[in-house]
Parts: C-alpha cells; sequence; structure tokens
C-alpha cells in the first residue's frame, strides 16, 4: 500500500501525464456523469422552491440521490449481465454506459415534462422522474469508475481522478448554471414561478446529455474488463435478474407499508402507525423532533433493505438463482478486501470512506436556498457559484492530483479534509455581511478549491483499495458507502435550518468533520504510510 503515498513522478512528468488519452476521455465522461446530479439537487430544489413547496420537502427531494449510496446493490448486475446486442459490438463496459445514458435522458425528459404544481399526482410524476435519474445516473457512474480504474495503472489514477473532476464540475455549472440562466432567462422568480420556463431548461439539460453518447462511441473499450467472468447460460443471467427483480420488489413494498400515503392514496397502514407511535414517543423522551424523524426514516430504510436481502437469501437458498454466480458477484468482492486487509483495518477504512465527505455533501444540500435567502438572485448564484466556483473547483482537483502524485495521497487527503471543514465556518461570516458579492467570490472561491484538491486525492485513494478483479463491485461499495450517512443528514439540513438557524447549520457542518481528522491520522499510521514532511 506504500504506492498511494510515496512520490512517484516528478513535476514535468506529472504535467504530462495530463495529457494521456484516457484522461481526457474522462474529462468527457465526468461531464456526462456531472450533468445529472445537479438536477436532483440544487437546480430541482429551487425549481420546487419557487413552486411554492415548504424548505423540508424541498431538500428531502434529495433522497431521490440516495441511488448513489446504494449502487452497489445492483453493481453486481452491471458487472456480470451483458446488454444484448451491444456488449459484443461496443464491449462490456461502453455497452453499460451508453444504456445508462439513454435512461438519464429519458429520466430528464419526463422530469422536464412535469409540473409540480399542477396536483397531487404531478408531485408523484416528479419524484418518480428525480429517482428514475439518480438510478440511471448511478449506474453510468458504476460503469465509469469501473472504466476509468480498469484503463490505467495506479500511477495514472490521480491524474485520471483530475481530469474525470474538471470534467464532472463543467458538467455540474452545465446543469446548475446553465439550468438557473435558461428559467431566468425565460421569466421564472421565486415572485412569479414559470413552469414553462423551467420545462425548457430541463430538456436543455437532456440535449446536453448527448455529448456523453457521443463520447461513449468514440472511446476504446479498455483491455482489463475483458477479463474472465466466468461462463454461464443465458439462463443463469435471467434468473439472477429475476432474484434481484423479486428483492427490489420486496424493498418497494416495505417503503409501501411504513409510508402514510402509499402511492397517493390516503392509506395509513398498520406498520406506519406503529412507527409514527414510536416516533411520538422518541419526541417525548428527547423533545427534538428532528432527530426523532431521521430515526425513524432511517429505520424505515434499512427495514427494507433488510427485507430485500431476506428475499435474496432465501430465493438463492431456494434455486431462483446460480449459487455460484451470486457467490461470486456479491461474496466474493466483500471477502476480498476483508481478506487483503483484516478486520480491524478494513473497518477502519469503510469508517473513513463513510465519513470523509460529510461536511461538503451535507452543506451542499441547503447550499443554494441559503444563497437565494441572503439575498442573492439566480444570475448571481449562477455566475459565482457555478461559473467562478467551477473554476476553482477544477484548479483544486489538478492541484490535488499534482499533489497527491508528488507528496502522498494520504497526505493531500488530510490536507483536504482541513479544508473542507474549516470553509464551512466561512458561510456563516457570508450570512452575516449579507449580500456583498465580494464576499460570495471569496466563500465560493476557497470552498470550492479545498472541494475540488480533496476530491480528487479521495478518487485516487478510492482507487488504490479496489482489487482489479472486483473493479465495478469493490468501488461502488466505496463511493456508495461514501454518500449514503451525508445523503441521510442532508435531506434534513432544511428541516435543521427551520428549527435553529443557518449559523448553527454550519456549525454543525464543521463539527461533522472532525471525526474525519482523526480516522486519516489513524489509517495512515495502520497502513504504515506516515505523512511525510514536505520536500524541499
Amino acid at each position: 500500500m506504500t504506492d498511494i503515498a510515496a512520490p512517484t513522478r516528478s513535476w514535468s512528468d506529472s504535467m504530462r501525464a495530463f495529457l494521456h488519452p484516457r484522461a481526457i476521455a474522462m474529462l468527457f465522461l465526468g461531464f456526462s456523469a456531472g450533468v445529472p446530479i445537479l438536477l436532483i439537487f440544487s437546480s430541482l430544489s429551487l425549481w420546487l422552491s419557487e413552486a411554492g413547496l415548504s424548505k423540508s420537502a424541498v431538500t428531502m427531494f434529495s433522497w431521490a440521490a440516495l441511488g448513489y449510496s446504494f449502487k452497489f446493490i445492483w453493481a453486481p448486475l452491471i458487472d456480470r449481465l451483458p446488454v444484448p446486442i451491444l456488449t459484443r459490438a461496443i464491449g462490456r463496459r461502453r455497452a453499460w454506459i451508453f444504456v445508462s445514458q439513454l435512461a438519464i435522458i429519458g429520466a430528464i425528459i419526463l422530469m422536464a415534462l412535469t409540473d409540480p404544481t399542477a396536483g397531487e399526482w404531478m408531485m408523484w410524476w416528479m419524484a418518480l422522474g428525480a429517482v428514475l435519474l439518480g438510478f440511471s445516473s448511478a449506474t453510468q457512474d458504476i460503469v465509469i469508475d469501473a472504466y476509468r480504474i480498469e484503463s490505467a495503472n495506479k500511477e495514472l489514477q490521480a491524474m485520471l481522478s483530475a481530469t474525470y473532476i474538471a470534467g464532472y464540475r463543467i458538467g455540474m455549472v452545465v446543469a446548475g448554471a446553465g439550468a438557473l440562466f435558461i428559467a431566468d432567462y425565460y421569466g421564472s422568480t421565486k415572485e412569479a414561478y414559470n413552469y414553462e420556463a423551467w420545462r425548457i431548461a430541463y430538456l436543455a439539460m437532456a440535449g446536453a446529455m448527448t455529448l456523453g453518447l457521443l463520447t461513449t462511441i468514440i472511446i476504446r473499450e479498455p483491455n482489463a474488463s475483458e477479463g474472465a467472468r466466468g461462463e454461464y447460460e443465458t439462463s443463469d443471467y435471467l434468473r439472477f435478474l429475476l432474484l434481484f427483480a423479486l428483492a427490489v420488489a420486496g424493498f418497494i413494498l416495505v417503503r409501501f407499508l411504513t409510508s402514510k400515503d402509499g402511492w397517493g392514496t390516503s392509506i395509513s397502514t398498520p406498520l406506519y402507525g406503529g412507527l409514527e407511535g414510536l416516533k411520538t414517543s422518541l419526541v417525548e423522551q428527547t423533545g427534538n423532533k428532528t432527530l426523532a424523524s431521521t430515526m425513524i426514516g432511517t429505520l424505515r430504510l434499512f427495514a427494507a433493505l433488510a427485507v430485500a436481502g431476506l428475499i435474496g437469501y432465501l430465493g438463492m437458498r431456494g434455486g431462483i438463482a446460480n449459487r455460484r454466480m451470486v457467490s461470486e458477484s456479491y461474496v466474493e468482492p466483500v471477502r476480498d478486501f476483508f481478506r487483503r486487509y483484516g478486520m480491524g483495518l478494513a473497518l477502519l477504512l469503510l469508517a473513513l470512506v463513510g465519513l470523509y465527505r460529510i461536511s461538503d455533501i451535507v452543506l451542499g444540500v441547503i447550499s443554494n436556498v441559503f444563497y437565494q435567502d441572503v439575498g442573492f438572485t439566480k444570475t448571481q448564484i449562477a455566475s459565482v457559484s457555478k461559473l467562478f466556483g467551477l473554476l476553482m473547483t477544477i484548479a483544486g482537483g489538478f492541484l490535488g492530483g499534482l499533489l497527491a502524485v508528488r507528496y502522498g495521497v494520504m497526505r493531500i487527503l488530510f490536507l483536504g479534509a482541513v479544508l473542507s471543514m474549516v470553509t464551512n465556518l466561512l458561510f456563516i461570516l457570508l450570512e452575516q455581511t449579507g449580500p456583498q458579492i465580494a464576499m460570495l467570490y471569496a466563500v465560493i472561491g476557497i470552498d470550492n478549491l479545498s472541494a475540488g484538491l480533496a476530491s480528487a486525492a479521495f478518487v485516487a485513494f478510492l482507487s488504490s483499495l479496489t482489487n482489479i478483479s472486483f473493479t465495478a463491485v469493490q468501488y461502488a461499495i466505496f463511493s456508495s458507502l461514501m454518500t449514503l450517512l451525508p445523503k441521510i443528514i442532508g435531506g434534513y439540513s432544511g428541516t435543521i435550518v427551520e428549527q435553529s438557524s443557518y449559523s448553527h447549520f454550519f456549525m454543525l457542518t464543521f463539527l461533522m468533520g472532525i471525526p474525519v481528522l482523526l480516522l486519516i491520522w489513524i489509517a495512515g499510521r495502520k497502513l504504515d504510510l506516515k505523512l511525510p514532511e514536505p520536500k524541499e
């Protein structure tokens, strides 16, 4: 493991690595991955806010992106199942990237054709579109991550990470600033909501995804992706898919039975009533409604996952799917990770992965709403937060990639964690100074520079933990774990702000980063990766 910490290249070699064909390809694939996420988070948040939804309802829509946090569940399917005709024609990785990009375009169009103010059923269609977008976008991430790791050796991973992040941020600014500019241009404001403006904005974003389709057609399939996967009959793949579908159905059923309204009907199930009674009891005991709601919401989620897992286990035992295929797909990648690192160190690394981005992600869910509440216009938010912020994030990503190669990943990982938590305190200052554009530039610039640096080091770190034999599944587990807890908490960010204040919320995100520093320090020692002194 010393290779992820020790300096390996000169400055000139590091700079030349950015011109590697795979690094250039990752720039465009990163763009394709970056477009969808803000269409679920900040752009959708502003759309729904202008449509009249409460802050708590707006931020809860961010849960549609939980697909990013649970993509490890269907990553083995993506790793195993061939795409009819396409896999044979263009290769396993490219085929799945292409299919996921088509699904993303379809989901964005569905959202564009849905007016959230047109009634309760329209809200359900909007939620369905957001969930489909989260699922298809997470699927695209699974395959792009596998493509990136399989297409180059570990020495180039930091550079591929930097160019991927650059493209990702460009995609985000197109979906963020671009969508806001279009909606603003066609006349939608907080005071005068205009659905047509947002419809045009989202249709334009669907059009932007065609760049990803063109990239997938042009690039070459990595040689590593054609390794041995075991020979199975077509019936084995179909049975595997059937078992997965049954597990998903179990998940949906539990979510339905523990929800008040089901699919838009006024049905209150006994399970829902029991959980509501438990929430009432927790509120009485803790005096904190937000904490109680978070605990019950998490319980609902994990109960549904447990049922889905039980169905999968029983189905495998009952012969619905090929047991060897299921074991190779789900069990072996996990067993390999714990075998390589040992139980104690493996759990420590998983804790680090799960908490590293918590400060940034939790704050990011409500950041656009915060800017608007401070008094900035959508045009100002787009030009500073998205355009200027993009440049600073790209600069931070390239800087993080260079420093990670030169001085080691763990050192830059620690630096990134410090900067990520400290820069959150700047938002308190921004709230106090009010809508001063110079202060917005300063806060956004420093915050995005540190985020880009941290992200480049973190992606390289995750890549180094992955075994090339289980690329898609192991990286999907890491990246899913990275966002799971932050997104669950982020869904309540609006509620936290409504019940306290923005200042208290930003201070909370700062405190969340403290345990991360301790985990990095311990992990560095456990891996025998000391944080070296800077070279003269």
